[in-house]
């Protein structure tokens, strides 16, 4: 007998817990969305400006850069990474998508985010180019004072589609 009504009531319990369940969605706080809206431009903006000042400035001064030559440690050395990244080559175009479910909350104060997305960029070298890049990043954000800057990022460079084969 006790063995029937445990199994009712666990049975009782997964019914009223499955419609929480479905009401669930990925969709972001529109508020939040705003936020991750508004620092992907300021990235595309610094990007299209070659700025590595702009473009440091908005990671913490302990921040990680994680991308196709390994991690960078602290502001500083992200936009040493950079201003020599510019000298060798000019970006234009830069467009950085945030995932359509994007931003996530960390913890519960409401200071840290997460979120990804993909990026498109023109890239024109001193010997060649422009070619068209594109890549995906994930970020970490927290807000210091009325600002959001990147505590640790990481991004990639997507290989370029595989040539069709025209016999």
């Amino acid at each position: 007998m006790q063995i029937r009504l445990v199994i009712a009531l666990v049975a009782l319990a997964i019914s009223l817990a499955l419609p929480t369940f479905a009401q669930q969605t990925n969709t972001p706080d529109p508020l939040l969305r705003q936020v991750a809206d508004a620092l992907s431009k300021k990235f595309d903006e610094a990007w299209n400006n070659n700025d590595a000042a702009t473009l440091a400035a908005l990671f913490t001064k302990d921040a990680v850069l994680v991308n196709n030559t390994g991690p960078i440690y602290g502001r500083e050395a992200i936009q040493k990474q950079y201003t020599d990244l510019f000298k060798q080559m000019h970006f234009s175009n830069h467009v950085g998508t945030p995932d359509r479910y994007s931003p996530h909350t960390i913890g519960t104060t409401g200071n840290e985010l997460w979120w990804n997305g993909e990026y498109n960029v023109t890239i024109q070298g001193q010997t060649g180019g422009p070619i068209q890049a594109k890549g995906y990043w994930t970020s970490i954000v927290v807000r210091e004072g009325d600002a959001w800057k990147d505590r640790m990022q990481i991004w990639n460079a997507a290989p370029p589609p595989a040539a069709s084969d025209t016999k």
